[in-house]
């Protein structure tokens, strides 16, 4: 395999079908990374008359651009060369898509995973309040409460119609 070279961004030029398949967030991401570790894979180019055409590496080609660098790492391989390349770099993009989707996805359960534990947390902090709550307000443990109100909630069976609920409220005493 030929070495890796450094060549003059302004002296590539990249053809019109190639642009159409570029997509800035991944420009945007490649440059980031540029900056954090530096260009770790070579650009592909191929001579023609004076300049270099661009044949692989669109993506890192526009980030270094953007980034305002001069130059670009490559590597120079002749046009038969090129013509065997599309199967590899169609699936090259292929792996690309995949591994996008693949983090997008792994992303995406992070996040599911984090609101799932942040609403368990708010659930339980609101259940646990709620019964810290709840005793203070029950006849049954309420020191204060009168002995018909205390009767009246442990009075057996809830009454089915109006005159089994008025016999009920005479005998406990209530007012209806």
């Amino acid at each position: 395999m030929p070495k890796p070279e450094s060549f003059p961004i302004d002296k590539i030029y990249v053809p019109v079908k190639r642009k159409k398949a570029l997509k800035p967030e991944l420009v945007q991401e490649i440059a980031e990374s540029i900056l954090e570790i530096g260009q770790q894979a070579p650009i592909l180019v191929r001579p023609d008359e004076g300049r270099f055409v661009l044949v692989e590496g669109l993506h890192r080609f526009e980030a270094c651009k953007a980034l305002g660098e001069k130059t670009i790492i490559g590597v120079l391989i002749s046009a038969e060369i090129v013509h065997q390349r599309p199967l590899l770099s169609d699936s090259a993009e292929a792996e690309r898509d995949k591994m996008a989707r693949l983090k997008k996805l792994r992303l995406e359960k992070e996040a599911a995973e984090k609101l799932a534990v942040a609403s368990k947390a708010v659930v339980e902090t609101e259940s646990a309040e709620l019964l810290r709550k709840r005793p203070e307000k029950r006849i049954g443990n309420n020191l204060k409460a009168t002995p018909s109100q205390s009767n009246r909630r442990n009075s057996g069976s809830t009454p089915r119609t109006l005159s089994e609920w008025l016999t009920q409220q005479k005998r406990d005493g209530g007012r209806y």
